[in-house]
């Protein structure tokens, strides 16, 4: 569905009406091309020491355009503020910051920045985990990177997007995978988020097909995200397995035609389902993605038990039932990538959705349990958290309540099917093992939650 404030704040005649009445301007995202030659298209500044130094000899296939902040780091020449280009991406190592005062070193770094950057610039600042450090001062300082990094998130404009990667000792070599993401236009809806990366011995091989050789599971694929999240696997080199509802049957056949990808058919809250599941696939399983959900809206007091079960069956009992039965029965491969597609609504609630809500942060809190017990065969477990994306779904939503949902983010506008699928399609690689447990909010920083 088209968003109109969007075209008008965008277009010539309306840059200068918004303007004048002091509205919002949001700016149209950029999103992933493929045939791009570097994730970040333009020039990237690199400061900090310690962690990015890692990069040192790789900065090159993130751009073509590195720049240093301070002479001597990275073998790279100094940016200038007066006479050097524009930046699209910025790259601040905190990790060496352990006291109070170390934290300026912040704001000496992005102040300049930020008044020469381009249209969607994507910013990252690297820290380790607070709860990883024995000197209290030290784990404090590292721990206020989070409020710093929240709120420039919020300054930046321009469809501008920030997030915090705290490192643990011995994952400084998954760094280029989790750069490639989030300083490119994958992440485009993408921003304010707080990760954690772990150590993971798994590599991508092959930059321009992350996911060759691997067999990636969608559920609810035949339409809107789940046709995305399966669109992006197989352009990612996946071979896809596409199930849905049998009365979706034709649009999945012609999705799975197209993508040269394999067809589902089948009611997953079935009782039999988690049988039917085994049976249908050849081989285990190493990307699979819970995307099928339903929503049946009512005040708790309105809610009859067919509303409140159908919900809570398809979204939260489904996939705890067919998870197990390929865990148990050998449909998924020893390192595999598992991802819940869970939503803001199961972190911040949601009038008329306690039973949505109530599935949703199950979901979440699903990827939190079962992560250390999956950990032990090289499996990580995550979830991604939509907010107001466009689709058909949400084009029923009333005027009002669409509005607030694409303003009330520092982006000011919804996002694409696209944003959520690249986030889970970045998960599924392998190196993305280095996450787990954990909840990837795809919101355009909402002002909905945490």
């Amino acid at each position: 569905m088209s968003d109109r404030y969007l075209d008008l704040a965008t277009s010539t005649v309306g840059q200068r009406l918004v303007g004048a009445l002091g509205l919002p301007t949001p700016v149209r995202l950029e999103r992933w091309q493929s045939g791009r030659m570097h994730p970040v298209d333009g020039a990237l500044l690199l400061g900090g020491a310690s962690l990015a130094a890692s990069l040192a000899d790789g900065w090159q296939r993130l751009s073509d355009q590195g720049f240093a902040s301070e002479a001597g780091r990275f073998d790279l020449p100094v940016w200038d503020p007066e006479q050097g280009p524009a930046l699209k991406a910025l790259l601040f190592d905190a990790s060496a910051l352990s006291r109070s005062e170390d934290l300026d070193q912040l704001r000496r770094f992005f102040q300049p920045a930020l008044r020469h950057l381009t249209q969607c610039p994507h910013l990252v600042i690297l820290g380790r985990p607070p709860e990883s450090l024995a000197d209290p001062m030290a784990a404090s300082t590292q721990a206020a990177l989070e409020g710093f990094s929240r709120s420039l998130a919020k300054e930046l404009g321009q469809g501008g997007t920030l997030q915090l990667l705290y490192v643990d000792a011995g994952a400084e070599d998954q760094l280029e995978g989790a750069l490639r993401f989030f300083l490119s236009p994958k992440s485009a809806y993408v921003s304010g988020q707080v990760l954690r990366l772990r150590a993971c011995a798994a590599r991508v091989a092959d930059w321009t097909r992350p996911l060759a050789g691997r067999r990636a599971l969608v559920t609810g694929a035949s339409r809107g995200i789940g046709a995305a999240i399966a669109e992006t696997l197989a352009r990612d080199g996946a071979e896809v397995w596409l199930l849905d509802v049998p009365q979706a049957s034709d649009a999945l056949q012609a999705l799975a035609a197209r993508l040269g990808g394999h067809p589902i058919a089948l009611d997953i809250s079935a009782a039999d389902a988690p049988q039917q599941l085994l049976q249908a696939l050849p081989q285990p399983l190493d990307i699979l993605v819970h995307n099928a959900g339903i929503t049946r809206d009512k005040t708790l007091k309105n809610m009859d038990d067919s509303l409140w079960n159908s919900v809570l069956a398809i979204n939260l009992q489904a996939p705890l039932r067919l998870t197990e039965a390929l865990l148990d029965g050998g449909g998924l491969a020893d390192h595999a990538r598992l991802v819940l597609i869970a939503s803001i609504s199961g972190i911040a609630g949601n009038a008329g959705q306690t039973n949505y809500a109530a599935s949703k942060a199950g979901l979440i809190g699903l990827a939190r349990a079962w992560a250390p017990s999956l950990a032990n065969r090289g499996i990580s477990i995550n979830a991604v958290a939509p907010g107001f994306i466009e689709t058909a779904m949400t084009a029923t939503i009333p005027f009002a309540l669409r509005e607030a949902g694409r303003r009330m983010n520092s982006l000011g506008q919804g996002g694409v099917p696209q944003d959520v699928a690249e986030t889970v399609a970045w998960l599924a690689q392998p190196g993305s093992g280095a996450v787990s447990g954990q909840v990837l909010r795809v919101c355009g920083q909402s002002l909905l939650g945490a």
